[in-house]
């Protein structure tokens, strides 16, 4: 890579982290209680000592369990994902700021050769709608990776009650946490890849975003830089704004030539080396 596009391209991946991390703090700041009413972008369990807002997915699930329509979190979620697509996955949900994290941990690395976009809306589908439509009861709660790491085992931590109270089930959550924890040292973000029901949601707005990735097939020199720093490992060339791209623009600071840029067809690109130089 250039080294001048391979620096502002790590210079964007620092930039990222420190937005993850304020996110992450933001969102486990315990503030009044009265804020987790208000659902926050990421994956975030509500039940968190320190959480600050309501987790969407959560009340998407005490919705469809009451068998209300939820119009407000339906608004929150919509006008999300019609802005800024999958940018939440990218920038501010914690559970991918601690996938980042996990990854670089000096380990073998494995890429899976199965991409299973669908699955995410097969467990958005069955253990968020149809399954706490059925039953009322909010079944992706009670396996969720995000809830057990936030709430399951501090809880567990700090209360002798809760530990009395634990059983098998507690149990199986913890050992799928520590599977999918080994799991995203070795693969660029799982969870987000394969099992995130609130990355399915924001991904069926990707397509039509208003904040997306253009790319310019004229200007484009083939180097393979933006596949090579994707953190879902798709090809930006083909499948940038797809329902797997997390809108973290770092193909677009790697793309030496300008061929990626933020915007609509038309526009002048926004990260050319010539840019960069400067």
């Amino acid at each position: 890579m250039n080294p001048i596009v391979q620096a502002a391209a790590q210079l964007l991946r620092i930039r990222r982290g420190w937005v993850q991390l304020g996110a992450a703090l933001a969102t486990n700041s315990y503030f009044p209680t009265f804020l987790k009413r208000v659902p926050c972008a990421g994956l975030n369990c509500y039940s968190c000592p320190a959480a600050a807002f309501a987790c969407p997915i959560g009340g998407l699930q005490h919705f469809v369990a009451a068998r209300q329509v939820p119009l407000y979190l339906g608004a929150v979620l919509g006008l999300t994902g019609l802005i800024t697509g999958r940018l939440t996955c990218g920038w501010l949900c914690p559970f991918g700021w601690l996938q980042d994290l996990a990854y670089r941990l000096p380990v073998h690395k494995w890429s899976p050769r199965a991409r299973l976009p669908w699955l995410r809306f097969v467990i958005l589908a069955v253990f968020v709608l149809l399954l706490p439509f059925l039953t009322g009861e909010q079944w992706f709660s009670k396996i969720c990776p995000a809830g057990t790491l936030e709430a399951g085992i501090p809880w567990v931590l700090l209360s002798a009650e809760v530990r009395k109270q634990a059983g098998w089930l507690f149990a199986f959550k913890v050992a799928t946490l520590a599977l999918l924890l080994g799991w995203m040292t070795a693969t660029r973000r799982p969870f987000c890849r394969y099992f995130c029901p609130l990355g399915a949601v924001y991904a069926l707005f990707n397509p039509i975003s208003l904040l997306r990735v253009t790319v310019d097939s004229s200007a484009c020199s083939g180097c393979g830089q933006c596949r090579t720093i994707c953190p879902v490992e798709i090809d930006p060339l083909t499948s940038v704004n797809s329902v797997e791209c997390i809108h973290c623009m770092e193909c677009v600071r790697a793309c030496p030539s300008g061929a990626l840029f933020l915007g609509r067809a038309g526009r002048a690109p926004q990260a050319t080396t010539a840019e960069l130089r400067g």
